[in-house]
């Protein structure tokens, strides 16, 4: 039903002190790469201690403006951190502006710190899942309606809104997480569906559980794709594969190994029905490791 695609994981640290590093070191990683990946990916943080960290939005814009032949996505936005009828307004105008390059990822909002530390209320995860929903319903009407648009939900209401001008084509809404509750919102609302850093036996079993909650909410599984986001860490021997990956990166969460073997991981993930990977490549400045990404892990996987 969709062609394998790749997409890759945007570094949103920048080292300290060191802006442009950041700039020249991506843009210099990824133009040997740009032909094989279809999109770039960022993460939806604040801070992760007292290190740089750049703001998800800010950055796919950039992101967009200075790779036009990159579709762009949010792995995934925290649905607290933006009004949904700003972000629903946010995501037209980009998605406008690049002329339908888009993605569209969001999830619950899980990471308590950047709450408390931005001062938003962080609820219990019910309440949490509950607003992704009435998010995603927003979304949904402001991108299709006309407009005037008004809403009464539980927690967000709109009157006489308008978000002109709306997507052309409606663009793709992938929900994030794999708990039983997101995943019912998954398939209830979902065009994709992801769950990240997971080894094959641990997704596999993910999978299943969607497919399950599919079947009960009357949704038809195959129409919901499945993604996969994760960390990649490639080398000539396995030995060198895991020491790249660490203490942190192993076969339980990311794909680790020689091309041969991430490659044969791949296509267990893609007889699975996965037909999207968003990746991580860890040490993406060696030339040996994009090398190998490009030259023997995707060929023989990615479709037209």
């Amino acid at each position: 039903m969709w062609p394998v695609e790749f997409g890759l994981g945007v570094p949103s640290r920048p080292p300290a002190g060191a802006r442009g590093e950041w700039i020249e070191g991506f843009e210099t990683s990824l133009r040997p790469m740009a032909g094989s990946v279809r999109s770039l990916w960022v993460t939806d943080h604040f801070f992760r201690k007292d290190g740089p960290l750049y703001e998800a939005w800010t950055t796919l814009s950039y992101l967009a403006a200075r790779w036009p032949e990159q579709k762009v996505g949010t792995m995934v936005l925290g649905q607290s951190y933006r009004n949904p009828a700003l972000l629903a307004k946010m995501a037209a105008t980009l998605d406008a502006l690049t002329g339908g390059r888009l993605i569209l990822g969001i999830g619950a909002g899980w990471k308590e710190d950047e709450y408390r530390g931005y001062g938003y209320p962080f609820p219990k995860a019910s309440v949490r899942i509950a607003q992704l929903e009435e998010a995603i319903d927003i979304l949904r009407l402001l991108w299709r309606e006309r407009g005037p648009v008004s809403y009464q939900g539980t927690y967000y209401q709109l009157d006489d809104a308008y978000c002109e001008p709306r997507p052309s084509n409606e663009l793709p809404l992938m929900v994030g997480g794999g708990g039983r509750q997101t995943m019912e919102v998954a398939a209830r609302k979902a065009d994709w569906w992801n769950v990240p850093d997971l080894g094959f036996n641990r997704y596999r079993t993910k999978v299943a559980e969607l497919h399950e909650t599919c079947e009960r909410e009357a949704r038809d599984p195959a129409t919901l794709r499945l993604t996969w986001f994760g960390r990649m860490a490639l080398g000539s021997t396995d030995s060198q594969a895991k020491n790249r990956g660490g203490e942190t990166w192993t076969s339980e969460n990311a794909l680790v190994g020689t091309p041969a073997r991430v490659h044969g991981e791949l296509e267990k993930f893609i007889e699975l029905g996965v037909s999207y990977f968003m990746v991580r490549l860890i040490d993406q400045g060696s030339g040996e490791v994009r090398e190998m990404l490009t030259e023997e892990v995707l060929p023989g996987l990615i479709q037209a």
